[in-house]
């Protein structure tokens, strides 16, 4: 494995493998999406809550605990603390050209918001992308403004969000437990039975309720971008020993309050769901940054490569994995979900195993030949300025 420096193009390797965790470990969470009888709706119904080890010690349902419980908002946390980085590094790179910002970002932050809405429509509606380039366009105007602003706009979107996320847990623990509802047979039947027009237009007839976690979340989101910012600016991804030691802090501290607490949250039970995934779920999230960081740097992480190919190309593997989990879960294609129903957890990790497996062969002969990811590709050309006719007719005129 390369040591953790500069590749060609000024990359950094620590951020492409964070990144291919990332993507690996949203899909840890979202294959119970798909597997789940009325699988996108049934988050809405409060059917995706981790398993109780302590009144069923099986062992499958120990495996799943842990499995969900080690991914659960962790690796969303991951990817959006690492977008903050992105356009800090952007922003860098605007400003060493001498370039206006936000400048042309707007584009990008539009097609971005482009991608997500059509990822929406036809493939999953828990996408990220959408919230991403909403909030993206406001972190990028406070990237122009001063430090105290950023200051202030990162530790008010964390009061408001935690302020949200209290209320919502004091409200869930004041209600009386209704037990676990039974699931909706409608969606159950469309997503086992129906055609893909129809879940299409599923999704467009409930858009508003099915992109509430985005709009719940907007604070978190600026935070974190935010945090991604302070983060790179503060040298946490450099492969120096100021960034050793600061990923060394984030390691202990976000694994060593964030795991225990996370734990207590999730052995609650679902009354304290938000508090885990919208706030402590974050703190895990910089542990692992750290601790990924920590491995990368003693190269002791196996599958450092394979994780750097999936960063490199992690747009397209992120829409990738959502894609194929459709067509492997839902009656559009092999219908997993239907024939494994009641079968118990372990063909849900196996699944998981093999999509992952599949992204990092995929990219990894992707990258052979081509420089970027298919849809990192499609944006790049989207995105670049074209030069007019005159002009390109001019500068052939001189040569």
């Amino acid at each position: 494995m390369r040591k953790a420096t500069a590749a060609a193009g000024g990359r950094l390797p620590l951020l492409d493998v964070l990144r291919g965790a990332a993507i690996l470990g949203t899909l840890m969470t979202n294959v119970w999406i798909f597997t789940s009888p009325g699988s996108e709706w049934s988050v809405l119904q409060g059917r995706l809550d981790l398993p109780d080890p302590l009144s069923d010690p099986a062992p499958g349902t120990i495996a799943e605990f842990v499995f969900r419980f080690l991914a659960d908002g962790k690796f969303l946390s991951l990817l959006t603390i690492l977008f903050g980085v992105g356009l800090a590094i952007q922003f860098d790179s605007a400003a060493r050209r001498g370039q206006p910002w936000p400048g042309r970002y707007t584009r990008r932050a539009a097609f971005l918001f482009l991608e997500g809405t059509v990822h929406f429509v036809l493939v999953f509606a828990w996408d990220v992308l959408m919230g991403y380039a909403v909030t993206a366009l406001l972190v990028a105007w406070l990237l122009a403004r001063s430090e105290r602003v950023r200051r202030a706009a990162l530790w008010t979107a964390a009061a408001v969000h935690l302020a949200l996320v209290g209320l919502v847990t004091l409200g869930s623990l004041a209600s009386p437990d209704t037990g676990t509802k039974a699931p909706d047979l409608d969606a159950v039947r469309l997503y086992a039975d129906g055609s893909w027009p129809d879940q299409i237009r599923f999704r467009l007839d409930h858009a508003l309720i099915l992109r509430i976690e985005p709009v719940f979340s907007f604070g978190l989101l600026v935070f974190l971008f935010l945090l991604g910012v302070r983060l790179h600016r503060a040298g946490a991804f450099a492969p120096t020993t100021a960034g050793r030691r600061i990923r060394a802090r984030m390691a202990g501290w976000g694994l060593g309050l964030g795991l225990p607490l996370g734990l207590a949250a999730a052995l609650g039970g679902s009354d304290f769901f938000a508090l885990g995934r919208y706030v402590i779920a974050p703190l895990v999230a910089v542990g692992y940054i750290g601790l990924i960081g920590w491995a990368l740097d003693r190269r002791v992480l196996p599958g450092a490569a394979a994780l750097g190919n999936v960063g490199r190309t992690a747009l397209s593997a992120y829409v990738g994995q959502n894609l194929l989990c459709m067509l492997l879960c839902y009656g559009i294609g092999l219908g997993l979900t239907a024939r494994f129903a009641g079968t118990g957890p372990w063909w849900v990790m196996g699944l998981w195993a093999a999509v992952s497996l599949a992204l990092a062969a995929g990219s990894w002969l992707w990258l052979r030949r081509f420089e970027r990811g298919p849809l990192e590709a499609v944006q790049h050309w989207a995105l670049t300025p074209r030069r007019t006719g005159r002009r390109s007719g001019r500068r052939a005129a001189r040569r």
